[in-house]
């Protein structure tokens, strides 16, 4: 097979690496006013996710699509997560250059920092895939990054080993770090990350093989349910992997529910899911 035909593994890796560079260049330009960089980093995780999940995308409209449609929740929650950044940097820099016991203080900036990055790498990628508001959203980010820590320590790594081999590097290293940055370094940072999000923590929200018939209003509905549960891995598995029977534990007893099927005495669905659409198969 010819290497350069449409259908060869090579047209198909330099086709991502196109895409990721045009999606780098949007994810700049976008960012320039500073305030928005909230929106732009959630339209390169919508564009992402998307390509991980080897969905259909244009990129282009991809990103000015969700740009738009999430530019108000991007940018409101972006400004408060920068204000209590640059906050916790000021009182950082404050404590390490005063004297006395108080620079021991340090740390705890240090360790709210690092809290911070976590919601970081969480807030935006949750917010381009769940419909939801400002406050649940910055919730969920927590509750998610918490109960997912592992993946979270990897990812919030994969978000700054562009800054640390920066900062530990040589001049040389970091001249061609900010080459690469510039051409597609953003857009496969959150490549990278994206993996993780659609293949290690979102399926526990949002089974695979549900995926395709939810729309994003019971997508997000089922988030909210899991985090508010709090239930462990191992249990919210099995309770997706049957919806109707996850649905119905909130309100019903397992016992009922038995001898209401046994008795088959109703056709009709739990409260929960009875505005849904009947299945006409």
């Amino acid at each position: 097979m010819n290497i350069f035909s449409l259908d060869s593994k090579f047209s198909q890796v330099m086709g991502r690496v196109f895409d990721l560079m045009v999606l780098n260049i949007l994810f700049i330009v976008t960012s320039l006013p500073i305030f928005t960089i909230g929106a732009s980093f959630t339209a390169m995780y919508y564009v992402t996710l998307k390509m991980v999940k080897n969905e259909d995308t244009y990129t282009f409209r991809s990103y000015l699509k969700s740009f738009r449609q999430n530019f108000k929740q991007a940018t409101a929650i972006w400004l408060i997560l920068f204000a209590i950044l640059l906050i916790l940097f000021i009182d950082l820099y404050l404590v390490v250059n005063m004297g006395g016991n108080i620079t021991y203080l340090r740390y705890v900036f240090i360790v709210l920092l690092v809290v911070e990055g976590m919601i970081l790498s969480y807030v935006f990628p949750v917010l381009s895939r769940f419909d939801n508001t400002v406050r649940r959203t910055i919730k969920n980010s927590v509750l998610m990054s918490i109960r997912h820590l592992p993946w979270t320590v990897l990812i919030l790594l994969i978000n700054l080993a562009p800054l640390l081999l920066y900062i530990f590097g040589t001049a040389q290293i970091a001249s061609f770090l900010i080459l690469g940055m510039l051409m597609l370094g953003f857009a496969t940072v959150a490549l990278a990350c994206s993996w993780f999000f659609v293949n290690k923590i979102f399926p526990f929200y949002m089974p695979s093989d549900e995926e395709e018939v939810l729309s994003e209003e019971e997508e997000s509905a089922r988030v909210l349910e899991a985090l508010d549960q709090a239930k462990p891995f191992s249990s919210i598995s099995d309770e997706e992997s049957d919806p109707s029977a996850a649905d119905a534990l909130p309100e019903s007893d397992p016992e009922e529910a038995a001898e209401e099927t046994q008795e088959a005495s109703t056709d009709t669905a739990p409260d929960e899911i009875t505005d849904e659409a009947p299945d006409e198969e």
